[in-house]
């Protein structure tokens, strides 16, 4: 969940003029409050709106400061705790799932949820999936418990995401559905996954481009790869059609027939610079 109104209002009352620094949207996963560090504000400064944060929602018990971006091989942000209980474990409750993870060891956005339902929806029965950049397992138990999905392969790298992956397949009850695999996606599919899939998720901007040849390599001669990228776009350019040309050039210079099936804006993620998802029909030659 993502709260913005109420944080602006928070902000504006505990630190007067200097509310226009703070980020404008308050991330909650679920008895956990997470604020992005302003960098021209101090983490003492941001512990009274840590407080007053608390004293508004009682169901938040804990509130930490991402104090860097995403980043490194697992995907992570560094946390400071403001206020509250010294807790960064919790469980998240989305379209009926719940998902228990640690902030500090898995990379979760709020701000996918929409995303996360949108693929399930796509899914047709008896389909396999495989999910190349799993996490803790969001995009692949949406999809087992909204879908009739034959098999979701669930991918990711880092053992900490694999962990909690495992105990939220339990937890969901889809483990007739959903393979949790620890290990590098190449790696796997080369291995195990090639060939299988009738759909293919890769949820890692930073590593889509990169990794879209095993995309193919794990399509069997026909399905869907929906690609999620970051890109930076002037005023006069198209977002969506920049990330585009640059994936269907990829597509031709591989063999393979690609038709765009839709694509959109999944939000912003800084001056002019948005992550957009491409879902493309493929066809192997």
């Amino acid at each position: 969940m993502v709260k913005g109104g109420l944080m602006r209002r928070i902000a504006r009352d505990v630190l007067g003029e200097k509310a226009d620094r703070v980020w404008r949207r308050l991330e909650i996963l679920g008895d956990i409050a997470i604020i992005r560090k302003p960098f021209n504000l101090t983490v003492e400064e941001l512990k009274p709106l840590a407080e007053r944060i608390i004293s508004e929602l009682p169901y938040i018990k804990s509130v930490w400061c991402a104090i860097t971006p995403v980043s490194g091989r697992y995907r992570l942000r560094e946390f400071i705790h403001l206020a509250g209980v010294r807790k960064s474990e919790t469980v998240y409750k989305e379209y009926g799932c719940l998902f228990k993870i640690d902030i500090t060891k898995v990379y979760i956005s709020p701000a996918l949820g929409y995303e996360h339902i949108r693929i399930a929806r796509q899914v047709r029965e008896g389909e396999v999936v495989v999910n190349m950049f799993a996490g803790a397992g969001l995009f692949s138990i949406i999809i087992a418990k909204h879908a009739k999905p034959r098999k979701v392969y669930s991918i990711d790298i880092n053992p900490y995401a694999y962990h909690y992956m495992v105990e939220n397949v339990k937890l969901n009850k889809v483990e007739d559905i959903v393979v949790p695999i620890l290990g590098d996606a190449a790696k796997v599919i080369e291995e195990k996954l090639t060939n299988i899939a009738s759909r293919v998720l890769m949820p890692l901007p930073e590593l889509a481009f990169k990794y879209l040849i095993y995309a193919i390599k794990a399509l069997n001669r026909e399905g869907v790869i929906h690609v999620y990228e970051f890109t930076k776009a002037m005023s006069n350019e198209n977002p969506i059609d920049k990330v585009n040309k640059i994936y269907i050039k990829a597509f031709n210079e591989m063999n393979v027939k690609a038709e765009l099936l839709g694509a959109r804006i999944v939000r912003s993620v800084g001056p002019r610079k948005y992550q957009v998802v491409l879902d493309y029909r493929v066809l192997k030659e």
